[in-house]
């Protein structure tokens, strides 16, 4: 999995808790994706540990991994 310095030397830092794992099961099977303006593309996933969305945002390459944390305001859609 690539990543930035800032996941690297900041996220994982400040969020010790979040496994590589469920980053990688989010970037694959996310519960939605959303592509920002600003060349970052959001996912969500649920984490079973957590009992809470966790919200990846990539680089505009929808792999290199700069930020992940908990979504608190996080609400699937319906279908």
């Amino acid at each position: 999995m690539k990543t930035t310095r800032y996941f690297r030397e900041k996220v994982l830092v400040k969020r010790p808790y979040i496994k590589i794992e469920w980053i990688n099961n989010i970037l694959k099977n996310p519960a939605r994706k959303v592509v920002q303006s600003e060349d970052r593309v959001r996912y969500w996933g649920f984490v079973q540990e957590l009992q809470k969305y966790l919200r990846v945002v990539t680089l505009a390459d929808g792999e290199t991994v700069h930020n992940a944390f908990p979504d608190r305001n996080f609400k699937e859609d319906k279908k």
